[in-house]
C-alpha cells in the first residue's frame, strides 16, 4: 500500500472535508467549511494520501466526558473516519487506526470514544459497545400516561437565538449527571444545532420547560413534518433532543409533544436506554421502543483509564487483559476500589479473577454493559469463583450511560 498517513495542515482542511464527504457518498454544502473550522484542530486530523490526493481520514478531538461516579475526564472523541470507495479494502482504515491510537497513547489520553457508522468495524481495533440508545415511535392518540400524572410548571416556545443560551445552561447541568455525556460549551453547542437544522423540509421549534419558580429545567427541540393525505392532517413530530433536569420537566415535555394539534405520530431517535417514558405510558408497547448500539469505547491506557472513573462499591479485582492491536495494554492489572469510589490500578503477577479482552473493558467502562452480560455471551472468563458478581458490584452505576451528541 503506497499511501502516506499524516496530519493535515490548516491549509489542507478543505481538501480533507471534500474527500471525507465523498467517502460517505455526500458533498460539502455551502457554509459547511466555516462551521466545521469553528471546532477543528487540524493537527488531530489524519489524512491518507495517495500521491497528492486525500483518499481517507480519521480525526480525534479532546472532549470532556462524564464518567461513572460523576467524575469528568478527557476522552479522545473519534470522528470523520472514512475511506473513499476507490481505495476500499486496501488496509487504509487499519493504517489510520494504527497511527491514531499510537498518537493518542503518546499524547497521554487514556481512552477514546466514538459513534460507529457500522459497529462491526471497530471491534477489531479494541473498541467495546459501551452504551445503548433507544428509538421510539408512537401514535399520538395512543400516548396516554398512567394515572396520577399532573403537569407542573409551564412550557414556552422560543425562537432559536433566544432558546440556545437557555438550552445550553440546562444541558450543561444535566450532562454532569449521566455517564457518556459531553461538555459542549461555546462553539460546540452552536455547531451541533447547525448539524441538526439541516433538514430544510421541516419547521424547527424549541420548547423550554420552566419550574414553579420560573427557572428553566428542561427543553425539547423538535421539527414538524407536514403530511395531508386526502386533505386530512397527519403531521409528524420528530424529536431532535429532549433534555430534562427534573422528572416533572421530563414528563411535561413529552406530554406537550404528544398533545400538539394535528399531530399523528411522535418519533425520537437516540434516547437513553433507561428512558423513563417507558414507565409513564399507560400502554408501554405503544412506544415501539428499539435498542441499538450507542457509544463505543476503547481503553488506550488500561490502568490510567480505570482510575479515572468512580466505583459503586469497594473491592479488589485482578484483570488479565488481552489486546492484540495495542500490545502495551497486555498483562494483569490489580484494581482496588476504595469506599469513596476512587481506585488504584497497577500491574501485578497475582492470579487473575477475570480474563478479558480490552474490548470488554471498553464495554463496561461507562457502566452500560456488565461483566455478567459479557460472561453469559462467552466473551469474559471467570477465573475465580464469584469474581463476575463481585466485579459487577464494583463497576455498577446509575443512570445508564448515554451520549445525546452525535459527532
Amino acid at each position: 500500500m503506497d499511501v502516506e498517513i499524516r496530519p493535515i495542515t490548516a491549509d489542507e482542511f478543505e481538501d480533507y472535508m471534500v474527500a471525507l464527504e465523498v467517502a460517505f457518498s455526500a458533498r460539502v454544502e455551502e457554509g459547511d467549511l466555516d462551521r466545521e473550522r469553528s471546532v477543528t484542530i487540524p493537527e488531530r486530523f489524519l489524512a491518507a494520501w495517495d500521491g497528492d490526493r486525500i483518499v481517507g481520514g480519521a480525526a480525534s478531538l479532546p472532549k470532556q466526558m462524564t464518567l461513572p461516579g460523576g467524575r469528568i475526564a478527557t476522552t479522545a472523541f473519534i470522528t470523520a473516519v472514512g475511506v473513499q470507495p476507490t481505495h476500499r479494502r486496501r488496509g487504509i482504515n487499519t493504517a489510520l487506526m494504527r497511527r491514531q491510537l499510537d498518537d493518542i497513547h503518546a499524547g497521554g489520553e487514556a481512552f477514546t470514544a466514538l459513534w460507529a457508522s457500522e459497529g462491526g468495524i471497530y471491534g477489531r481495533f479494541g473498541y467495546g459497545m459501551a452504551s445503548l440508545f433507544a428509538d421510539v415511535k408512537i401514535d399520538a392518540d395512543r400516548a396516554r400516561f398512567v394515572r396520577g400524572y399532573r403537569p407542573e410548571g409551564r412550557i414556552e416556545l422560543l425562537v432559536r437565538d433566544d432558546a440556545m443560551p437557555v438550552m445550553e445552561t440546562v444541558y450543561d447541568a444535566v450532562r454532569r449527571t449521566r455517564p457518556g455525556m459531553l461538555d459542549l460549551e461555546g462553539a460546540w453547542f452552536a455547531w451541533r444545532w447547525w448539524q441538526r437544522e439541516r433538514d430544510k423540509d421541516a419547521m424547527a421549534f424549541y420548547a423550554i420547560h420552566r419550574g414553579e419558580r420560573g427557572e428553566a429545567d428542561g427543553y425539547a427541540a423538535y421539527v414538524v413534518k407536514h403530511d395531508w393525505p386526502d386533505s386530512m392532517p397527519r403531521l409528524q413530530v420528530e424529536v431532535k433532543e429532549l433534555i430534562a433536569a427534573t422528572p416533572h420537566a421530563h414528563a411535561d415535555l413529552w406530554r406537550f409533544l404528544f398533545d400538539i394539534d394535528l399531530v399523528a405520530s411522535v418519533d425520537a431517535w437516540n434516547r437513553p436506554a433507561d428512558e423513563p417514558l417507558m414507565w409513564l405510558m399507560a400502554e408501554p408497547r405503544q412506544l415501539r421502543m428499539r435498542l441499538g448500539d450507542g457509544l463505543w469505547v476503547r481503553l488506550v491506557d488500561v490502568p490510567a483509564a480505570l482510575t479515572l472513573r468512580g466505583y459503586r462499591a469497594p473491592g479488589r479485582l485482578v484483570l488479565d487483559v488481552q489486546d492484540r492491536f495495542c500490545p502495551w495494554n497486555e498483562g494483569r492489572f490489580e484494581l482496588v476500589a476504595a469506599e469513596d469510589g476512587s481506585a488504584t490500578c497497577r500491574p501485578t503477577d497475582d492470579r487473575p479473577d477475570v480474563v478479558c479482552a480490552v474490548n470488554d473493558l471498553g464495554a463496561v467502562f461507562l457502566g452500560g454493559t456488565t461483566f455478567g452480560q459479557l460472561h453469559r455471551a462467552g466473551q469474559v472468563t471467570e477465573a475465580t469463583d464469584g469474581a463476575i458478581e463481585g466485579a459487577d458490584a464494583v463497576f455498577g452505576t446509575w443512570p445508564a450511560p448515554w451520549c445525546s451528541f452525535i459527532l
